[in-house]
């Protein structure tokens, strides 16, 4: 309605008291006329939308496209006309189209509200493409991050309990079982956008079995505010940061690595932060992180549109800071 408001205004003034052909017409006829002349082009505009609907844009473009257009667009403004000037001739025993100056204006607005509304609805359709396709996107790096984390985390944590089954089979068993929930929650997990709260309870139940493989060498501690479990983010987005902490941290290492991860929400978003005292990563490598990092950044665009914003730093000490930063402005 919004749109067709300015049309209202234009088609009034051709045949207000402003415009000299017509300066005899009085202000509410040429309000009310411009309203009904309005209203039937918006009317027969839900066919041109069918219409662009039913004849896609056509890549390449062709000239067949061009004159079908053409052609749609004369009997659009045609269709236009005859309607204005019967409801006109049965409202008021008169069709302003027999008027030698008001029809070929008329004719040449038509074709333009023909153009446009053909043109929003192609535009609108190239639209919801682009937002499936990145959402099919999201999904895709989705399953490859889920493919990823199974071989990689799978081989580590059944060495774990392959070496715990002799020395305490108790843990190892409790080990296998933790393996099974993060299998089950990874397999199932099909959602794009979790909350905090669900992410903190996969990476914890992750860093358990983690510190069995490590034991005294891995020290992780979560700092989360507790207005920030509610935020929204990607899936196992925050295990990415954490299992590239404990991979490129701790593994290398045979001193204690300490990992913190901490939330907060500053200024519309949420603001992680995973931090390891390893021995950081190779400058290339924290320019453009590993295949998980990757496919994370590659998430993190075609969910949020450039939005969203992965940084990582080596410290001047030694260690790497990951900080991921979502807005929370209803995107999901």
């Amino acid at each position: 309605m919004i749109g067709w408001l300015p049309v209202w205004a234009l088609y009034t003034l051709m045949v207000s008291p402003l415009n000299p052909i017509h300066g005899g017409t009085p202000v509410m006829y040429a309000l009310h006329n411009g309203l009904l002349a309005v209203g039937i082009a918006a009317l027969l505009g839900l066919g041109v939308y069918r219409l662009t609907q039913r004849i896609p844009w056509p890549h390449p473009f062709r000239a067949g496209f061009l004159v079908l257009h053409l052609l749609a667009a004369a009997v659009y403004s045609l269709a236009c006309l005859g309607l204005k000037g019967g409801i006109d001739l049965l409202l008021h025993r008169q069709s302003m189209i027999v008027m030698q100056f008001f029809f070929l204006p008329t004719f040449v607005l038509g074709i333009w509200l023909y153009v446009m509304v053909a043109g929003v609805s192609y535009a609108t359709q190239a639209t919801e493409r682009a937002a499936r396709a990145e959402a099919s996107a999201a999904r895709s790096q989705l399953t490859a991050l889920r493919g990823q984390l199974n071989p990689h985390f799978l081989f580590n944590a059944l060495h774990t309990v392959v070496q715990l089954i002799p020395r305490d089979p108790r843990q190892a068993a409790h080990a296998a079982e933790q393996i099974a929930g993060l299998l089950r929650t990874t397999l199932e997990e099909d959602r794009d956008i979790v909350s905090l709260a669900e992410e903190r309870a996969f990476v914890e139940r992750y860093l358990d079995l983690e510190r069995t493989r490590f034991g005294d060498r891995l020290r992780v501690s979560v700092n989360a505010l507790p207005d920030a479990d509610a935020a929204r983010l990607p899936s196992f987005s925050l295990q990415t940061l954490v299992e590239n902490a404990v991979r490129h941290g701790a593994a290398p290492r045979v001193e204690p690595t300490d990992i913190v991860v901490e939330a907060h929400l500053a200024g519309g978003a949420l603001v992680l932060t995973v931090r390891d005292s390893g021995v950081g990563m190779p400058a290339l490598q924290a320019a453009n992180g590993g295949t998980g990092l990757e496919r994370l950044r590659e998430r993190l665009s075609a969910l949020y549109a450039g939005r969203a914003r992965l940084a990582l730093e080596n410290g001047p000490g030694g260690g790497c800071t990951a900080t991921l930063t979502i807005p929370q402005d209803g995107e999901d």
